[in-house]
């Protein structure tokens, strides 16, 4: 801890402070701290010299009385807490809007809502105004979190689209039906005919557009969708496991799996090499996302690349401009197909 002469403590750096070393009022420099309304550069540039010289940092309490803002933003994930941990999806995408949120100088509340009474409580203290919007992740269909946060007057930004509630809500995406067009069509180009699919939760829209992707093509292919080649899965390791293992029973013969998240499609590699199955020799396998679990899988999975650092960083721009007072957005990114030793 920092004294000064007397042995005391030496108090942190005021706004009078900075007002006396930039040589302009007390009212000048609240300005620049609230935006630089009204500030001509010379005095903006004064003022944010003294703020470096001096050391000054904003007392957010303080200003939060003033402006009725928390300057905070709720990352809302609407999962189990163990998903955190267990996907890596969740991580990188905290990661990158903390990132985006840190060039702004505002922090990110983690809050993690797995249960209905868990969502309950988030949304009251959420409506409370600890926040002055949320980054909401996996909305399931159903999951009446995004309505209540709508109705409460919340800005708010989902990532992917929220079945049910349309352009009511902004929200970001990856295209994820084209996404998965594309793993379709390669599995297709390399000969396989016998294509099986674990897809996502088909309460999520994730789940819905890539099943949507995958029957899409082999229609356009003059292949007969077969529905014993559809299993579904919720995301996670396990799920991939059980997946493969339906598949396997039902349609021994398959040739290729299309695997709606790279998570499961470890779990669908385990399986497969059990069996005696090579891959890609008997099988190829296809993966969605291009998460830290493609390159870690063996043999590391060709797959689909979802733009992570763009979404972050879109959700982020998107949610900051509702907070200004802009109309709900809707932004769908691309993807792209990447090859690795699966396939």
């Amino acid at each position: 801890m920092t004294m000064n002469h007397s042995g005391g403590r030496r108090r942190p750096p005021t706004i009078h402070d900075v007002a006396r070393e930039a040589g302009v009022s007390r009212g000048t420099v609240s300005r620049v701290l609230n935006g630089g309304h009204y500030v001509s550069p010379s005095a903006q540039e004064a003022v944010n010299a003294a703020i470096r010289k001096t050391g000054y940092v904003v007392n957010r309490h303080a200003r939060s009385l003033i402006t009725g803002r928390s300057d905070s933003i709720g990352f809302l994930l609407t999962e189990p807490q163990e998903r955190l941990f267990e996907d890596p999806n969740f991580n990188v995408l905290l990661r990158g809007c903390t990132q985006a949120l840190a060039a702004h100088d505002i922090p990110l509340l983690l809050m993690v809502a797995g249960t209905e009474d868990e969502r309950r409580r988030i949304a009251r203290y959420i409506t409370a105004g600890h926040v002055d919007g949320v980054l909401l992740v996996s909305s399931h269909s159903g999951d009446p979190v995004a309505e209540r946060l709508r109705k409460a007057g919340v800005p708010l930004v989902a990532c992917g689209k929220p079945i049910g509630l349309g352009s009511k809500v902004s929200y970001v995406a990856a295209d994820d039906r084209d996404g998965a067009r594309d793993m379709v069509r390669h599995l297709l180009s390399l000969g396989r005919r016998r294509i099986g699919v674990v897809t996502g939760p088909l309460d999520t829209p994730g789940g819905v557009e890539r099943l949507a992707g995958y029957r899409e093509v082999l229609t356009e292919a003059g292949i007969e969708v077969d529905e014993r080649l559809i299993v579904s899965g919720d995301y996670s390791r396990s799920s991939g496991e059980a997946g493969a293992e339906r598949l396997l029973d039902r349609a021994p013969d398959m040739d290729a799996v299309f695997v709606a998240s790279d998570l499961m499609a470890q779990g669908v590699l385990t399986v497969l090499q059990r069996s005696g199955r090579r891959v890609p020799e008997d099988v190829a396998v296809g993966g969605f996302d291009d998460s830290p679990a493609a390159t870690a899988a063996s043999p590391e999975l060709t797959t689909i690349r979802q733009p992570w650092d763009r979404i972050s960083a879109e959700m982020v721009r998107v949610l900051l401009a509702q907070i200004s007072g802009e109309d709900p957005a809707a932004v769908i990114l691309p993807t792209e197909l990447v090859k690795r030793r699966s396939t």
